[in-house]
């Protein structure tokens, strides 16, 4: 338990990664994928609120644009962090596969407790596929980053 923890929460925070590579390959595509849907939502004219989400904006919608550009610009910050990580501080993977399984297990609390209402007939909004994936890929990424991978035996 001590190990793990020392894993979570490093003394150091460096480039001395001893978990899967996979994780690490995983991270960096979500790091990407995250700076793409940030640019969405910051700089699309309605920040994915219709034109993605297909959230009936009939009611305060100027106001529902700005927090997604607002929430936009906030994936944006959390994407250059998780980039940075994935390239530059790999020993912080596990703290932030933590962070990834909260956020995505409060996106869907959030739905079940304040669900939106969508434009008739529109579907399912690509976050709401995402959070589906996300847990379970985070949880097993996660567990990844904190074991060791086995040496390779040179003969």
């Amino acid at each position: 338990m001590k190990n793990m923890i020392a894993k979570i929460f490093p003394k150091n925070i460096n480039n001395d990664y001893k978990g899967y590579s996979i994780a690490v390959y995983v991270f960096m595509i979500y790091s990407i994928i995250s700076i793409a849907r940030s640019c969405v939502h910051f700089f699309s004219p309605d920040g994915g609120a219709d034109s993605i989400a297909h959230i009936d904006l009939s009611q305060g919608g100027k106001n529902i644009i700005f927090v997604f550009a607002l929430w936009g610009s906030s994936q944006l910050i959390l994407a250059f962090i998780q980039l940075l990580v994935s390239v530059r501080y790999k020993s912080l993977l596990p703290f932030m596969y933590i962070l990834l399984l909260f956020e995505y297990c409060s996106r869907v609390l959030l739905g079940i407790m304040k669900p939106l209402v969508f434009e008739a007939g529109a579907g399912t909004p690509p976050g709401g596929y995402l959070d589906k994936i996300m847990i379970p890929l985070a949880l097993i990424m996660l567990i990844l980053s904190l074991m060791t991978k086995k040496a390779k035996i040179s003969q």
